[in-house]
């Protein structure tokens, strides 16, 4: 018995071993469990708890190993600018301005408002008025432009957060009610089309002109045509068959009379009224392609590479022959003091002359290409614009006051024919080769407002009605399209102030 309870009793102790060195490991391997305050005392020994009351220790933030940063206390109007949001939108909408441009342009005004709102919300009412300006404080001191903050600033107490219905905050709201410029829209269609059968789809020739009483004149063939836009009655005005035919028409600035040049270089007035002819003036020797009015005198360019003054007061067939140009002039435009003319021609010249002088005041020669396209902007006196044809693409913009150019935009497309807004300050240039397009520029960023399409052919024409809204268009394709592309002119008692970016009370639930 002694021997067998000795035996059993060896095998419990080794049993005893195995199971302490199996707890040894598990409690090696358990991870710590770190000492905290509330757990102090449970850790203290006996003696610790009878020792003398200790002054307790400081409590210390819990440091870990990871920094999450908190956005909600720094500045971050230096770094939301930075990021390539609006840059890589706008390099977009340039790489594909021509397969996209509607596209962009109706999605711009909704990007917009989507971001003033995020940067409100993110960003509050501070940095949107330091943004646009109109913040009392200085800008940002270099310390407080840094993306990441460790520590959170308490943002501003809202009395009224806890009663509010709407998902933004009070400076949202403010900032979705102010006032704002309403939204254009513009028409991608035409409102009306008119057939123009013998329309001829020359490059060089002038044959469409709207007059101030409304009245627009057509040269088809060797006719030329009056369409009334508050009628919409057709009268034909003349018919030079058999031995001429018409290549321009030109109004005159109060509308009753209208200059019509023709083939063989004769340059004939008409009284619009009575439909008879006044008086024929001669001087060319070959076709006269642009017509141009300042008060009673009418200036005319020609295939013979001339230009002559043409005063409707005197009996003497010119007053004036300005050369200068060594190919057809094709471009004629006063500007609107009477002070200075300018003119293009297909030798890829553009020259400004005055008054007295019968050599160019001066002589620009970086187009590539004829230049047709002519315009002067009623905006900004000196600023004339200019369009070259195919081997050109561009409009370029010139102070005639200082003799410097100023901008060159290549349009992709050949230019043949350039309007100004007496309403806002954008212009519509219409193009030929190869994409057949009319364009609404804003000036001076040169932005495109939109892009019309609708002829088949080179657009060659084009006139601007007396209110400055609508556009008149010609081509090859013997059609004309109105056009309502601008806004109509300001009053007294027009305001920004009637539209919103968004109606909060009505929009948001």
């Amino acid at each position: 018995v002694q021997q067998a309870s000795g035996a059993s009793g060896g095998d419990a102790g080794a049993e005893m071993g195995d199971m302490d060195a199996i707890y040894e490991a598990r409690i090696l391997a358990s991870p710590r469990r770190p000492v905290t305050e509330s757990n102090r005392d449970a850790h203290t020994p006996n003696s610790a708890q009878a020792s003398p009351a200790r002054s307790p220790l400081p409590k210390r933030d819990v440091i870990s190993d990871r920094f999450i940063p908190s956005r909600r206390g720094g500045n971050l109007q230096a770094s939301f600018a930075l990021l390539p949001d609006e840059q890589a939108r706008k390099a977009h909408n340039a790489r594909n301005a021509n397969n996209e441009a509607e596209s962009s342009e109706s999605k711009e005004p909704v990007l917009d408002a989507y971001s003033l709102l995020l940067k409100s919300e993110l960003l509050g009412c501070d940095a949107l008025a330091m943004e646009k300006g109109l913040g009392d404080r200085g800008p940002a001191s270099p310390l407080q432009k840094n993306l990441f903050r460790f520590k959170s600033s308490r943002p501003g107490r809202d009395e009224n957060a806890p009663y509010s219905r709407s998902p933004v905050g009070m400076d949202s709201q403010r900032l979705l009610s102010s006032p704002r410029a309403q939204i254009r829209k513009i028409s991608t269609v035409p409102y009306k089309v008119l057939d123009a059968p013998a329309l001829q789809d020359d490059f060089y020739l002038n044959l469409v002109d709207w007059s101030s009483l409304n009245v627009l004149a057509v040269g088809l063939g060797t006719c030329v045509y009056l369409w009334s836009a508050c009628s919409s009655k057709v009268t034909k005005l003349c018919d030079l068959a058999p031995e001429d035919t018409v290549t321009s028409v030109s109004w005159t600035g109060r509308g009753t009379h209208l200059a019509v040049g023709t083939t063989t270089g004769e340059v004939q007035i008409w009284e619009a009224n009575k439909c008879a002819k006044l008086r024929t003036m001669s001087g060319h020797q070959a076709r006269v392609g642009t017509l141009s009015w300042s008060g009673n005198t009418l200036s005319s360019g020609s295939r013979d590479r001339s230009i002559l003054h043409h005063d409707v007061r005197v009996p003497q067939q010119y007053t004036a022959r300005l050369t200068g140009h060594r190919q057809e002039v094709c471009g004629l435009k006063w500007s609107f003091d009477g002070q200075q003319l300018a003119s293009g021609g297909n030798d890829n010249k553009l020259y400004v002359w005055n008054t007295h002088a019968t050599t160019p005041v001066l002589r620009f020669n970086d187009h590539n290409a004829a230049v047709k396209a002519i315009a002067w902007s009623p905006h900004q006196n000196g600023l004339l614009s200019s369009g070259g044809g195919t081997a050109d693409r561009c409009i370029r913009f010139w102070n005639t006051q200082t003799a410097d150019a100023l901008n060159c935009i290549d349009t992709g497309s050949q230019v043949c024919n350039l309007a100004w807004s007496k309403n806002v300050n954008e212009l519509v240039s219409t193009h030929g080769y190869s994409q057949n397009q009319i364009v609404v520029w804003k000036y001076p960023t040169m932005s495109k407002v939109a892009t019309l399409t609708g002829h088949t052919l080179r657009v060659l024409y084009l006139a601007l009605s007396p209110d400055s809204q609508t556009i008149v268009t010609g081509a090859g394709d013997e059609t004309l399209r109105f056009w309502n592309i601008f806004p109509g002119p300001k009053t007294k008692g027009d305001s920004v102030e009637s539209s919103s970016l968004l109606d909060v009370s009505s929009k948001i639930r």
